[in-house]
């Protein structure tokens, strides 16, 4: 930022002082003037104002011109100082220039020649202001920049470790039902060489493993649509209490499992995507179970809370630690030591984290209560007319509901 230029007259001689100034003002019209009568005047006006060039004559009582000039480059060397000198003092003047004068005036004084002089040197200093300036913003820019190098640096260390373990489970994973299926389709292929009939139980455990890889596959699929902007939802007017309860009918025949259902006495009217608040209710009664004894019920609570709608999903399982609790959405992350009570195992740690992203487009959010020993309650928070920012975007990747 360029500011107004302000300049000091150092001299023992009164009309020069006096006739300097009006010299200034009749040429360069937005320079300020402070004069001095002498160098300790000088040095005292030095401490207190920012000057854009000092004019001080080299021969004065007490402090001369090139004492003050020395005294100048010790506290403001950025200044640029010009020295006027009299007919005959060059000796003086090449003395001042060795010392650090910007320039020097000779007497009898050139008004043209010391305008033009002055305005150099205020030029000058304005310039060498702006290049420290913009050394200091680069500074602090290269500064800022290193941080963020540093940040990305540990980012990407992160990304590889997180992708290193999630090859590890995913492969794993994945192993299990390969390997069985492996194993079932090289056990039906001797029994037809040797014209023996299916047995069912067999197709039935390939379904299993088929299923358990679907499960796998969906969860990425997912994850990728979430992380490359493609994820899109088709939110609809829907009754939330006639969707879950038609969902847990379902899940209740499929799964044999001990389902209690508790909602309000009215209609709640939601605006959201059916298909994926489906997938992320299942996911967390799926929770639920696996963590859950085997026959303990399980209780899917729906109600309203002023604008809200809340589906409250709560089990007598194992619980979560309260230390563990803040990383239960992250991706890949599932909470050590806690083996599962019913059910597989499957899973590479993605569910929860695209749970909470779908609740998060629908305008919501996914809170957890949980005791170690006594269960969990997660409850899916909805605004009762959510305008989804996605409902008019064009579907551009469609992920298959797993």
């Amino acid at each position: 930022m360029i500011h107004a230029p302000r300049i000091l007259i150092v001299d023992d001689d009164a009309a020069l002082l006096q006739a300097l100034p009006q010299a200034i003002a009749l040429r360069l019209r937005d320079v300020a003037v402070d004069t001095a009568e002498a160098g300790h005047i000088a040095l005292s006006q030095l401490e207190t104002h920012e000057y854009d060039a000092i004019v001080t004559d080299i021969k004065m009582p007490g402090m001369d011109g090139l004492a003050l000039l020395q005294k100048i480059q010790q506290l403001r060397p950025d200044v640029p100082t010009l020295l006027i000198t009299g007919h005959g003092e060059h000796d003086l003047a090449i003395q001042a220039l060795r010392g650090g004068a910007y320039d020097f005036i000779q007497k009898p004084i050139d008004r043209d020649y010391f305008v033009a002089a002055l305005r150099r040197a205020i030029q000058t200093h304005q310039m060498r202001r702006q290049i420290k300036e913009q050394q200091k913003e680069l500074e602090t820019y290269a500064k800022s920049l290193e941080q963020t190098v540093q940040e990305r640096t540990r980012e990407l260390i992160e990304a590889n470790a997180a992708k290193d373990v999630f090859i590890g489970m995913a492969s794993h994973e994945l192993k299990t039902p390969l390997t069985i299926l492996k194993g079932i389709v090289q056990v039906l292929r001797r029994r037809h060489e040797r014209g023996k009939p299916l047995d069912p139980e067999d197709l039935i455990r390939m379904e299993r493993s088929i299923r358990r890889m679907e499960l796998l596959v969906n969860d990425l699929l997912n994850t990728s649509l979430v992380e490359t902007g493609m994820f899109v939802l088709h939110p609809q007017p829907c009754d939330l209490v006639a969707l879950c309860r038609n969902l847990l009918d379902e899940y209740r025949s499929e799964m044999g499992l001990q389902l209690h259902l508790e909602v309000p006495g009215e209609k709640l009217e939601v605006h959201i995507d059916k298909d994926r608040i489906c997938q992320v209710i299942l996911n967390l009664i799926s929770n639920a179970r696996k963590y859950s004894p085997k026959h303990e019920p399980i209780t899917v609570r729906i109600e309203r809370q002023n604008e809200h709608s809340i589906i409250a999903i709560q089990d007598r399982g194992v619980g979560i630690p309260p230390e563990k609790l803040p990383h239960i959405f992250e991706r890949f992350y599932r909470v050590p030591d806690i083996e599962v009570q019913n059910g597989s195992s499957v899973g590479v740690g993605l569910g929860l984290y695209i749970s909470q992203k779908i609740v998060e487009r629908h305008g919501g959010r996914i809170e957890v209560q949980s005791s170690p020993g006594k269960g969990s309650t997660f409850s899916i928070v909805l605004p009762i007319a959510a305008n989804c920012s996605l409902a008019d975007e064009v579907d551009t990747g469609q992920a298959t509901v797993s």
